[in-house]
């Protein structure tokens, strides 16, 4: 009896460690939209732990809630003092299905990262046929507005035309206006970066340079008597190569060289933490200079339970939260609850529908999101 009773108390004192453990964890993503990973790199990695850090959570209330409610209680109030960090993770609309007839009173807009037009694929001759695919992938949607990043064109030469890299003109056709960052050239010729289509006449564009990054850009389009800005960006990524991947598949599968392989990967985790805040910053201010109504899009590279993602958002509705269930996954590698794809409109605009489709032709999914511009009576 005395050994089942020390038992007993050795397995209620790890159950009390762990559950402390979560908690402190728990406090400490509450602290990401405050704490800059320019200063504090560490709230970048609170921030993808997040998800996981709340299920263990809403575990521990379920369990103590049995066990000794007060401490479930005390778990519960902290879940509540926390419950901004709770609301961007899980969307609960259960019952919106999206329909691809359009009404054309809202403005369809789609924002995917191209994966550089290189699909998923091996085969260098089937990799010819992807750009096409992509394209007719989000046309067939009837989008007004297309923003892509990691987008690619070349615009060759008369002896050197580079007939299969002419991506533009996958697009004008139907989408003639279009403002493209050209943000670098790769070494094989193409110009790369982000661009942004319109079915609408664009009268103004503007660009904003991150220091050695890429760029947020935007366009200002006429609809009837409407004047609206639609912005888009692609912050700094973590540049995983595949030893990054085979690194971090080590650490999963708790392969002997794993502390090696972890250490590699963070490494290459904290400087891209700490520029993207710098971005976000920079980002936050240029978005507040805007004189109309607006919708930002883009590849955050970032988790909604980040600095980033706070910083940048501000006010603004994030259309994943209003119209879809779950976490929203948008990151196809890694880790099921990388949201880090956003289609976020001010509250001019009412979201009418939303949603995330794999497509298979790239390592994100694209984002489609009809909006109604809201009428203000003044």
């Amino acid at each position: 009896m005395a050994r089942r009773s020390i038992s007993h108390n050795i397995i209620k004192f790890i159950i009390q460690a762990l559950t402390i453990c979560v908690s402190v964890c728990f406090l400490a993503t509450c602290l990401t939209p405050y704490l800059s990973p320019d200063k504090f790199w560490w709230v970048g990695f609170a921030g993808i732990a997040a998800p996981y850090i709340i299920i263990l959570l809403l575990f521990s209330i379920l369990f103590w809630l049995f066990v000794k409610p007060l401490w479930a209680i005390s778990l519960l109030i902290m879940l509540l003092i926390g419950y901004r960090q709770v609301s961007v993770v899980f969307a609960f609309h259960f019952k919106n299905t999206f329909s691809e007839k359009k009404d054309s009173t809202n403005i369809r807009i789609v924002d995917w990262n191209l994966r550089g037009f290189n699909g998923l694929y091996q085969s260098r001759n089937t990799k010819k046929m992807v750009r096409t695919e992509l394209a007719e992938s989000i046309l067939k949607l009837n989008p007004d507005i297309i923003c892509l990043q990691e987008f690619n064109h070349s615009y060759g030469t008369t002896t050197h035309p580079h007939e299969q890299a002419n991506n533009i003109d996958l697009f004008t056709p139907t989408h003639p206006y279009y403002y493209f960052s050209k943000d670098y050239k790769t070494a094989n010729g193409y110009t790369a970066g982000s661009i942004i289509f319109s079915k609408f006449p664009i009268i103004d564009t503007g660009r904003l340079r991150f220091p050695k990054g890429e760029s947020a850009l935007f366009i200002d389009i006429q609809k009837g008597t409407d004047t609206i800005r639609i912005y888009t960006t692609h912050l700094q990524s973590f540049k995983f190569k595949k030893n990054d991947y085979e690194n971090i598949d080590k650490v999963e599968n708790n392969d002997s060289a794993a502390l090696t392989a972890s250490k590699n990967v963070f490494e290459k985790m904290r400087p891209a933490f700490k520029k993207r805040a710098i971005q976000a910053d920079l980002l936050k201010e240029w978005l507040q200079n805007t004189p109309h109504p607006s919708i930002l899009t883009g590849d955050f590279n970032d988790v909604p339970n980040s600095y980033t993602y706070f910083t940048i958002r501000g006010n603004r509705q994030d259309a994943f939260l209003q119209k879809s269930c779950g976490i929203g996954r948008t990151f196809v590698s890694l880790a099921p609850t990388l949201r880090i794809d956003y289609i976020l409109p001010d509250k001019s605009f009412k979201v009418k529908q939303f949603e995330l489709e794999d497509e298979g032709l790239s390592d994100h999914f694209m984002l489609v999101a009809d909006l109604k511009k809201i009428v203000v009576i003044r």
